[in-house]
């Protein structure tokens, strides 16, 4: 590719911006060096390996390559058996925890045959941590600067005797410090000068004090001698220090070897990981740009999908659908200044040149590119004053010499061609131009001001029309691209509203050729009729989208119906038949039951516990066996609507019976069905139409008949609840002869928790009755201590 056109196009950024996202200095070096191929094969190789380093950023996360240090150098110093210095030992070591960090990363996503499954694979498989070489220069270098004691026997020996060696000077240097020699000093300090230890000693004393000389200070006032008594010491003290750099060579010298034997692997290492850096940092860059991976089709087309200018602000970029090179070559786009023609231009220039390097484009997915020889483009104004080219002159250069070079396999953008001369010179070089490049089959996209390329664009097979919307209400640009509609450049409309005098314009107006004004005037209309089109357009394609749901749905239920019919017909069968069964053991063990409590008052608690476990039974079976149905609307009843005896039917049991005590504060009472004596809720009844008192016969005072007249017309309970002790007594009384008349065994009577006052009048009256066997409290079921069960004789 020509390196003007690179330029132009602001490719060079985008690589800028890729050679950020490398960690490594041969990688960068790479993003450096990468130029658009026109080798088919290499471009989808290096397209594959993008989207496959995405896929693992995705996946699995970013990975760095931060520990890649160029080791070039090093492995040129090895291959002529130098010793390698600390620093460049740790930068081997940095090197291969990389790569065990990166062998761990795509271990990650191994299959059974130990391959990542995509393009990087090979790499993956040619990764050599070397781990026995890294550990054990980690192990014996500690830093640039610091060997490990442990790095070798000789020299913790050597560092253990150096030790002792300072702590003896010290222990000496300190006793001279606590000694008489004291007033000698002019500071209590050990200090070393010539990398001896040295005490600093008052000038007058230099003859007093025995010892060598090895500096002073800069007023002559102190001298810094090495007493007499730490010479040998300061000398075992060297000696010993040569020794541990001898055994620090040494260990440098080992480390070296083990490196210079794995050279090669060292070498594969390096230049595999900078190729995994420079192949993750196009994923980084597609990853930022959001964008995708282009396709190359055998066709030889460009069809961008919602394509997005890279270097333009994510938040404010327009992105532009276009296809060229399927139904035609040339594209001719026109339309108002700072209208997105240009940016239009460089996106579809910039776009083949990323593709064409293996970068991802920032388009939508499908979007497909062709593979061109050559790139030309003839953007902005190119004016040289030291080349005395006037803005006309520098065009013209540029486009002789692509009108040179061009063929069947170039990419040609032109901005503005034939601009900055006669329109009407100017006019026909540009229709000449591109029909020049048009018989040799060159793929074309230029922008113009030129109504007679918009002519020429209309009249020619294989070239079209296009333009960049703008909206003359608001002065602003949509900066969509319109494929199909030449646009205007609304001169006189954006005049108009930036405060143009109207007399001005309509001026100008009688000035336009009559041709060009009808021209123009058909221009509007089909921009009018486009926009009325599109939107109704949008809404045809709304409803289909709706309609084409709604269908999917529709089926996928047919489906899954269908599908679990014949499944959800024998589920029930076998669900329904063990309920039945169980229902007919449950039942048969009831019938016993009941027929051996028919037979004794003695069984009422167990009774009680029998209904409620066969009721909660009855609720769990129906909840699990009944198909849910919307229930049918009850009139809500207030506890004022119920009293003692009144006809309800409680809804979840399907059976009815009178009202035994009116709802407490929480809504629940005691209902009489049968023999079933049951707690419900005042949510779970039905209120039934009350009977009407039969009319009165005769009356009879026979004995038999009263007691069949108590017998019919008292109630199990009597509720005393709101009545004082007083009003309660002769109710109490009353209820009592009338159950006892009708030989009932066993009665309840209610009088509520309160203070206690009506409970205990209550428990004395019943003292007093004579015909009263005996009384308790209610139970747990039977209404507690609100309550008194009471039993006849």
């Amino acid at each position: 590719m020509n390196l003007k056109a690179i330029h132009t196009l602001e490719y060079d950024k985008i690589i800028k911006e890729l050679e950020a996202q490398a960690a490594s200095p041969l990688g960068k070096e790479y993003c450096k060096k990468l130029l658009p191929s026109n080798d088919r094969e290499w471009i989808l190789q290096a397209q594959r390996e993008t989207s496959d380093a995405l896929t693992h950023i995705l996946t699995r996360g970013e990975v760095s390559f931060r520990g890649v240090k160029d080791i070039r150098p090093s492995l040129e110093r090895l291959k002529v058996g130098s010793i390698l210095s600390s620093t460049e030992l740790l930068g081997i070591s940095e090197l291969l925890s990389t790569a065990g960090s990166i062998k761990a990363y795509f271990r990650q996503s191994l299959n059974d045959d130990e391959e990542t499954g995509d393009s990087l694979n090979e790499r993956y498989q040619l990764i050599e941590p070397l781990y026995p070489l890294m550990q054990e220069i980690k192990r014996c270098i500690i830093a640039e600067d610091e060997i490990a004691d442990d790095a070798s026997p000789g020299l913790a020996n050597v560092r253990r005797k150096l030790k002792s060696s300072n702590d003896k000077i010290h222990e000496q240097l300190n006793s001279i410090l606590n000694s008489g020699s004291r007033s000698m000093l002019q500071d209590a300090i050990i200090t070393m000068r010539n990398g001896r230890y040295c005490l600093p000693v008052k000038a007058e004393y230099r003859s007093s004090f025995g010892g060598m000389l090895h500096d002073q200070s800069a007023t002559g006032s102190t001298l810094f001698i090495e007493p007499s008594s730490v010479v040998k010491l300061n000398n075992e003290i060297k000696e010993l220090e040569i020794k541990e750099q001898d055994e620090i060579e040494k260990i440098l010298a080992d480390l070296s070897n083990q490196a210079a034997e794995q050279e090669f692997f060292l070498a594969q290492d390096f230049k595999i990981l900078s190729e995994l850096d420079f192949i993750f940092a196009k994923g980084m860059l597609s990853k930022k740009l959001k964008a995708t991976e282009p396709k190359f089709p055998e066709e030889n087309y460009i069809e961008i999908k919602m394509g997005r200018h890279p270097l333009i602000d994510p938040e404010k970029v327009v992105p532009i659908t276009l296809h060229l090179g399927k139904d035609f070559s040339v594209l001719v786009v026109t339309g108002p200044n700072t209208g997105g023609k240009t940016v239009s231009l460089k996106t579809i220039g910039l776009f083949t040149l990323m593709g064409q390097a293996g970068l991802h484009i920032p388009a939508s997915f499908g979007s497909c590119l062709r593979i061109f020889d050559e790139v030309y483009a003839d953007i902005g104004d190119e004016q040289s004053i030291e080349q005395s080219l006037s803005t006309f002159s520098s065009h013209m250069v540029n486009t002789v010499s692509i009108l040179n070079a061009a063929d069947e396999n170039s990419l040609v953008l032109f901005d503005e061609l034939g601009a900055g001369t006669d329109p009407i010179e100017g006019a026909a070089l540009a229709t000449a131009i591109l029909s020049n490049l048009h018989k040799r089959h060159c793929t074309v996209m230029a922008t113009t001001h030129y109504s007679e390329l918009k002519l020429y664009a209309l009249q020619t097979p294989d070239v079209e029309n296009a333009c960049c919307e703008f909206d003359v209400t608001t002065l602003r640009p949509t900066y969509r691209l319109l494929i199909g509609v030449p646009g205007k450049s609304n001169a006189f409309a954006i005049s108009s509203k930036l405060g143009l005098s109207s007399d001005i314009i309509e001026d100008a107006k009688k000035h336009v050729d009559s041709d060009a004004k009808h021209f123009e005037d058909v221009l509007s209309d089909l921009e009018a009729t486009r926009v009325q089109l599109e939107k109704e357009h949008e809404t045809v394609s709304s409803n289909r989208k709706e309609i084409s749901l709604l269908k999917k749905e529709l089926k996928e239920k047919t489906e899954k119906l269908e599908s679990s019919k014949e499944r959800i017909i024998q589920n029930a069968n076998e669900e329904a038949a063990r309920i039945l069964a169980d229902a007919k053991s449950y039942a048969d063990e009831t019938i016993r039951k009941y027929t051996k409590w028919a037979s004794s008052d003695k069984h009422i608690r167990e009774m009680e516990a029998a209904r409620t476990e066969l009721r909660n039974k009855m609720n769990n079976n129906q909840s699990k066996t009944v198909i849910k149905k919307d229930k049918p609307k009850v009139k809500k009843i207030k506890p004022s609507d119920l009293f003692i005896g009144a006809n309800v039917r409680v809804i979840s049991l399907g059976a009815t019976g009178t009202v035994s005590t009116l709802p407490n504060e929480k809504g629940d009472f005691f209902v009489q069905a049968g023999l079933i004596r049951t707690k419900v809720s005042i949510k779970d009844i039905e209120l039934l139409p009350q009977e009407k008192p039969a009319p009165e016969t005769k009356k009879n005072n026979g004995s038999g008949k009263i007691r069949m007249n108590k017998a019919a017309s008292v109630h199990q309970e009597v509720n005393l609840i709101g009545m004082t002790v007083d009003q309660a007594m002769p109710v109490l009384e009353k209820y009592l002869d009338d159950a006892y008349l009708a030989h009932m065994t066993q009665v309840t009577v209610i009088h509520g928790r309160g203070t206690g006052a009506l409970r205990k009048a209550v428990h004395d009256h019943l003292k007093r009755t004579k015909y009263v066997k005996s009384f308790r409290l209610g139970e747990f079921g039977e209404g507690d201590m609100g309550v008194t069960i009471v039993t006849f004789k």
